[in-house]
Order: structure tokens, then sequence, then C-alpha cells
């Protein structure tokens, strides 16, 4: 019996092992990558990059989705900043307007310097980032364009034979991912995607887990209303939170939004919730720029207290037609130019999965991707709460850059 089970566990295990050795690096341990000759500056500018990215993507999205949305606009720059590096001509003119690509002396190492930041080990948090390319054996790319992506990217290749093994090249892709991502991202590329023509395929995951630094009372959550709609109302475990009279949130009211700041234990990252009167006007607004003028209406304030609901939301999108309409049509189309990769005009992009994961509860979040107040004239005192009944956004950000990591809104947080 037990050589018996010996054996069944290594044919268990070895599926296991052979995909583990087609990996490009321990899918835990992001390799570092070369950010020498960045700057302030240069950061800066890559954080409002990809924060504009950020704003013009959920504004596309709304557009169809009528639920709830999630996204890393962070891990779709960062897949796209490595095909960018490849992109030649009109393909690249249109990549470079679409994101606000920097020039390349000046992308390169400062994106190093961002994606170096995010993978800072913490005790107080879990965050990490990685890239990969999986080519196609025996088929030439540039060795320039595999070591520029290594250094600056961390992007390390891999090979795999999409021409004999497609499906168990994308097992392959797909068990590196959800390693990444501690198994919250699974199956990101779906059979049937990849196929005897398929020559390279770039990936990044992305992965955060903390906890508040000021926990919700789990025995304060209860079942409430969440309205959904002006006129209708779903039940929902709505977490409760009573700051004591030290505690202090950076919070605004405009009269029309509200926005709270809520840190996580580190005070490194933290997830701001704009909760509007009405999600429809305010969408219709929204940029970059209206975030800056809500953040820099933000002061410590006590709150008595603050209400949230408990929510899970799981998306994926399928981006060709979405990134087509945005403004780089043509590195979808048989006139794309990505000779930076081969020296030829011969690849172009198929499609862009994007799939993402979050978990919000009393204790804290979890996140992956792979790529309302009444003012009266009242004799009793006035009390300040945040309660987020009704749908909201949210944004989870590196603190002192500012830069948006992931990005959202709740509609329905039951669904």
């Amino acid at each position: 019996m037990l050589i018996i089970g010996m054996v069944l566990i290594t044919i268990t295990l070895i599926p296991a092992i052979a995909a583990f050795f087609l990996f490009p690096y321990p899918p835990t341990q992001p390799p570092k990558a070369n950010d020498a000759g960045s700057t302030p500056e240069g950061v800066r500018e890559i954080v409002w990059a990809n924060n504009q990215f950020a704003f013009k993507l959920y504004s596309e999205l709304v557009k169809t989705e009528t639920g709830n949305v999630f996204f890393s606009p962070y891990s779709i720059f960062s897949a796209l900043a490595m095909t960018y590096e490849g992109a030649r001509g009109l393909t690249a003119d249109e990549m470079k307007a679409f994101f606000n690509f920097l020039e390349s002396n000046v992308l390169r190492p400062n994106f190093a310097a961002v994606y170096n930041r995010i993978n800072e080990v913490s005790q107080n948090y879990e965050l990490r980032t990685g890239n990969a390319l999986w080519v196609q054996k025996d088929y030439p790319f540039l060795e320039d364009y595999l070591k520029t992506v290594e250094e600056y990217y961390g992007g390390k290749a891999a090979v795999l034979d999409f021409i004999n093994k497609a499906e168990e090249s994308r097992q392959t892709i797909n068990t590196f991912i959800e390693e990444q991502t501690n198994h919250k991202i699974k199956d990101l590329i779906t059979p049937g995607v990849l196929n005897e023509l398929t020559r390279l395929v770039l990936t990044n995951a992305i992965y955060f887990k903390g906890d508040w630094k000021m926990a919700f009372n789990e025995s304060l959550t209860m079942g409430e209303d969440f309205w959904v709609a002006s006129d209708r109302s779903i039940k929902v475990q709505m977490m409760h939170m009573k700051p004591n009279e030290t505690i202090r949130f950076n919070y605004a009211d405009t009269g029309d939004v509200q926005i709270i700041e809520l840190p996580y234990k580190g005070e490194k990252i933290s997830m701001l919730i704009i909760l509007p009167k009405n999600l429809e006007i305010l969408e219709s607004s929204l940029t970059l720029e209206k975030l800056n003028e809500y953040r820099a209406r933000m002061r410590e304030e006590k709150l008595d207290e603050i209400c949230l609901p408990k929510f899970e939301l799981e998306t994926k999108y399928f981006m060709q037609e979405t990134l087509s309409a945005l403004g780089m049509p043509t590195a979808f189309s048989g006139a794309a130019d990505f000779s930076g990769m081969t020296g030829r005009r011969d690849l172009f992009i198929s499609e862009v999965i994007h799939q993402a994961y979050i978990k919000v509860d009393e204790k804290g979040t979890e996140a992956a991707a792979a790529t309302a107040v009444i003012m009266e004239l009242t004799a009793v005192p006035e009390t300040k709460v945040f309660r987020a009944d009704h749908p909201f956004i949210f944004i989870i950000q590196e603190k002192e850059t500012g830069i948006i990591l992931f990005m959202g809104r709740v509609v329905n947080p039951t669904e």
C-alpha cells in the first residue's frame, strides 16, 4: 500500500514539476528590474500615464457594463508597455499616444522604479507584480528586444511549443499566473485562444493582500439595505466601524460626493471610496483631474461611523474591441508593425484578456489581476457618517506616488 501510495503521489506531482521547470522564474519571486537613471519626476510621469489610462478605460467599460466593474489598470498598462517595446511606425505612434508612453530612455528606468517599488517586501501586507514572455521555440525573436524587456520590466522569457502543444502551453501559462496570484486568477487564457499560429504571449500578474489599519467590528456586521436604484434595494452584509475619539480619516464631502481613504496596515497602501449621490452624474464627468480635486479637498476628520458592504467580485474582459475603439486599432490589424520584436512585420495582437478578483471584508482586502448627507436644523449633536449603502467607486492605490493599482465600482455587492 505504501508503494502504491508513493507511485500515485509521484504521478500526481509529475505535471506540476514539469510545468515548474518551464516557468521563467519562481512565480512569487519576481526579479528586480534595472531602475538606474530613474528620477522622481520620471516616476511621477509614469504614475500620471497609468492613472490617465485607468480613467480612460473605466469610462469606456461603463458604457457597456451595467453592473459591477473591476480591473487593474497597472496590470494592463504593464503588459502593453512590454508589447510597445517591440512596436514601430504607426503601431508605436498609436500606442504611445494612447498610453502616454514616454521616450524609451525615460520610460524604461522609471517604469522599472515603479515596478521595484511595488515589489518591495513589507511585513504589513503582501504586494507583488511580475511580468513574463512566453515565446515559441526556435522562433527568431530579436535578442535586443528580449534583453530590454527582461532588464527594465523583469519580463524573463520562457520557451513553449504553441505549434505542437498549444493546450499544454496554455496550461503552463495559466498555472504560472495562478501561482503568482495566490490561486485567485485561474484559467486566464481560455481553451482555443492559443493555436499553431501563436508566437508570443506577454503576461503580467499583480497580487495584493492587506489588513485594514483599523478593522471593522465583525459583531456589528448585519443584513441591511443597499440601494441599487433610488426605488429598489437589496439585502447585503453591511460592515460597521465606530472609530474612537483619537482616530482620524482623510475625508471630504462636496455635497454631491463623499470620499474617504481607508489605509491598510503599514499605511503605504490605501483604498479610496468615492460615494456619490448619483453615480451616473459622477461618471459622466469623472477624470483623473476630478479625482485630484477630491484628493486636494480631503482633510483628516473624526467620523462617528463608517459603513461599507462586504463584497467579492470576479471579472474577465476580452479587450480587443475596447482598446481598438479607444485609439490603438493598428496593433490588432494586419497592418501592425512589431518589427522591434523580430525584425519583420509578422506579428499582430490577436487578443488582450484581463481577469481580476477582489474580496473586501471586516479584516481587509485581497485583490489580484493577471492584466450620501442631509443637513437639518436640530437640537441634537451633529454626527458625521460615511454610509456606502448605494453604488460607489473604489480605488486601491500606493499612497506616496498615488499610482492606481486596482479600480472598480460596486453597483450590487451580492453579484
